[in-house]
């Protein structure tokens, strides 16, 4: 009997022989997973700027995209042991979970639910990003303060959608860009000495509760995976593996941890070039999946910000399926295709 999405998905990130490739691409009408925003009611969350539960201001242009942040709260290190962070445990939150929760169930996805800014994008939101890369070697302690309460802040979530949800959820994610194109943004050293505890809490917290840790990461993050590794994260959506090195990526960590990834979003979608992605698929599939898991198929959520139309998408879609790597030959049609059609 084929696996259902919810076992497909979780078999590919633990490395149990998934029967299929995992797909997430619900811009072409299929994905086996799905996901549940952790969030607070908010001018920004109903109108997409404005104040955000953090007090961040936030702005947009007529560019398609999700904004930035362009007012940051804390205007000096003083202000970060007092200053007032949201209600871990506000009703609105888990009301959503628990009503969302409806669909997936009825149809055996893989369920999420996601923590929009874990950890340093939060502190930068807050506090602005060349405040918070001073305060890490200026104020260690101010910094260490800040990091300890947004971590407590997302261990208490976390709990508390144990608690209300158990294995109704699969899954805890976020996101976390923490790459130029060339390195990481501070020193591997001090992302160890700093970051690495904090991480592992939080999937301390995850893991406790049977569920499999996942984390967005754009840029050259190459020198963050081993300790994102050694943390507990289960599964990285690296959308740039082309400014990572598919072949180096490959080498390092293909059965180590799972990548959900595509063609890269900068260098090879946007171009256009049918044959190139094509290429690119299969080189990513024999480089980062192994023969029991390891990889999940994922669109990148705005094709519109980065002048990728639904019919590039549809060329990588099918070369992604035409290389999968754990379906047999004699085995049943990828469900993904009846569903996007031919």
């Amino acid at each position: 009997m084929p696996m259902s999405p919810r076992e497909v998905v979780r078999a590919a990130i633990r490395f149990q022989s998934p029967d299929r490739l995992p797909v997430d691409m619900g811009s072409l009408g299929y994905s086996d997973m799905f996901g549940i925003g952790l969030e607070h009611d908010s001018e920004r969350r109903r109108t997409g700027s404005g104040r955000d539960e953090w007090g961040c201001i936030w702005s947009r242009t007529e560019m398609a995209n999700m904004g930035q942040v362009k007012g940051h709260p804390l205007t000096d290190y003083s202000m970060v042991a007092d200053y007032p962070f949201p209600d871990p445990e506000d009703p609105f939150i888990y009301d959503r979970v628990a009503e969302a929760l409806k669909a997936p169930e009825a149809s055996f996805k893989y369920v999420g639910v996601g923590q929009f800014m874990v950890l340093f994008e939060r502190m930068h939101s807050l506090m602005g990003f060349e405040n918070v890369l001073a305060g890490l070697y200026l104020e260690p302690e101010a910094m260490a303060v800040l990091a300890d309460r947004i971590v407590d802040y997302n261990v208490a979530k976390i709990l508390r959608c144990g608690e209300l949800f158990g294995d109704r959820i699969q899954s805890y994610g976020g996101t976390d860009d923490w790459g130029t194109q060339q390195a990481l943004f501070i020193s591997p050293d001090k992302w160890r000495d700093f970051f690495l505890p904090r991480y592992r809490r939080i999937y301390d917290a995850v893991h406790s509760l049977g569920w499999d840790c996942r984390l967005h990461s754009c840029g050259n993050v190459t020198e963050a995976i081993p300790m994102l590794i050694e943390a507990g994260l289960n599964d990285i959506n690296l959308q740039q593996p082309k400014a990572l090195g598919i072949d180096a990526v490959g080498d390092r960590f293909a059965g180590k941890i799972c990548f959900t990834s595509l063609c890269d979003i900068q260098h090879t979608l946007p171009v256009h070039d049918r044959t190139a992605i094509v290429d690119e698929a299969a080189h990513l599939l024999r480089r980062w999946a192994t023969r029991r898991g390891g990889f999940i198929f994922s669109d990148y959520g705005d094709g519109t910000a980065i002048g990728v139309p639904d019919d590039i998408k549809r060329v990588m879609f099918d070369a992604f399926l035409e290389n999968d790597p754990y379906r047999g030959a004699s085995g049943p049609a990828h469900p993904a295709l009846e569903a996007v059609g031919a």
